[in-house]
C-alpha cells in the first residue's frame, strides 16, 4: 500500500535533503580539481586552454580506454578526464555507467576538492533554454530509472542536488536550470513525462550519474552545461546535436575557463 500523499511528500523531502548533504566546506582554498567530460570533442579545446598534457600512464585499471588530461594552472591542480572510446565501435564512451566508473576512479586516484561536470545538453525551449546558453544545475535527477514501488520510485529518481556556488553564480552571471538525466540521446513520451516531473531545463546523458558517485564519496560536485540542440524544437535532436557541437563546445570552454578563474584562490565556502 502506498503512504498517503502527504507523508510521500515528506519522503522525497527528506531524501533530497539527504542525498544533497556534503561534510562542511572548510577554508583551505581549492587545490584540486578534476573535470569529468564525456567526450574527448569537448575536452581537448578546454585541456588546450589549460595547458594541459595527456597522462601516458594514468592511474586507471590496466586496460580501461579512459583519459587524462593533467598540469597546472594559476594555483591549481588540473585534471580532465575522458571515459575515451570504445575499445570495439570506436565512439566516446557516453553514458552513465561510463561516467560513474570513471568518477568513482578519479576520485579514489586524484583525491579532488571539486568535481566539475562540463559538457553538452538538450534544452527545453519551453524552460527558456537556446542554443549556445549555457547552465549551471541546480539539481540533477534520472528520468529513465521507473520503479513504481513506494520509495523505490524516489531512489529511482535519485535527486541529488549541486553544490551551491551563489558567488559563483552572481559574478559570472550564469543561468540556473535543473538538469534531467538518462542513457537516450532522443526522447520517448515516458522520458518526457519524466522529464516534465524533474521540472528540467537541460538533459544530458552523464550528470545524475555522477551527481550519485560524487555525493556517495562526499566530495562537492558541480554541473556545467551547454545547450546543443532544442529538446521540444523542431530539428531532429540527433540533426541539430551535431550541426551545433563545435560551436557550442567553445561556448562551454569559455564559461569553464571563467569559472576556474573565478575558483582560484577561493574556498569552497567562498563559492
Amino acid at each position: 500500500m502506498a503512504p498517503p500523499e502527504d507523508q510521500l511528500e515528506q519522503v522525497k523531502d527528506e531524501s533530497a535533503v539527504a542525498a544533497s548533504s556534503h561534510s562542511p566546506a572548510d577554508d583551505r582554498p581549492v587545490s584540486t580539481i578534476v573535470f569529468v567530460i564525456a567526450m574527448q570533442t569537448e575536452a581537448l579545446p578546454l585541456g588546450n586552454k589549460f595547458q594541459l598534457v595527456e597522462d601516458v600512464d594514468p592511474p586507471f585499471p590496466k586496460g580501461v580506454p579512459w583519459v587524462r588530461y593533467y598540469g597546472n594552472y594559476k594555483d591549481l591542480e588540473m585534471n580532465i578526464v575522458c571515459p575515451g572510446k570504445d575499445a570495439v565501435l570506436g565512439v566516446d564512451s557516453v553514458g552513465t555507467i561510463s561516467s560513474s566508473l570513471l568518477t568513482y576512479a578519479s576520485i579514489q586516484a586524484l583525491k579532488p576538492d571539486l568535481i566539475i561536470n562540463a559538457g553538452t545538453a538538450g534544452g527545453f525551449k519551453a524552460k527558456g533554454a537556446s542554443i549556445g546558453d549555457v547552465f549551471i544545475a541546480s539539481h540533477a535527477a534520472f528520468h529513465d530509472r521507473r520503479i513504481p514501488i513506494p520509495v523505490f520510485d524516489l531512489y529511482g529518481v535519485g535527486l541529488r542536488q549541486a553544490f551551491p556556488t551563489p558567488n559563483l553564480l552572481k559574478e559570472l552571471n550564469l543561468k540556473v536550470g535543473k538538469l534531467s538525466t538518462g542513457d537516450s540521446l532522443d526522447m520517448s513520451p515516458v522520458d518526457e513525462s519524466s522529464i516534465t516531473a524533474n521540472d528540467a531545463t537541460v538533459k544530458d546523458m552523464e550528470g545524475a550519474a555522477i551527481a550519485y558517485v560524487s555525493d556517495l564519496l562526499k566530495v562537492p560536485a558541480i554541473f556545467l552545461k551547454a545547450v546543443t540542440d532544442i529538446v521540444d524544437g523542431d530539428k531532429p535532436t540527433a540533426e541539430e546535436f551535431l550541426q551545433n557541437l563545435a560551436a557550442v563546445a567553445a561556448a562551454l570552454d569559455e564559461a569553464a575557463t571563467q569559472i576556474v578563474d573565478f575558483i582560484s584562490g577561493k574556498s569552497l565556502s567562498e563559492l
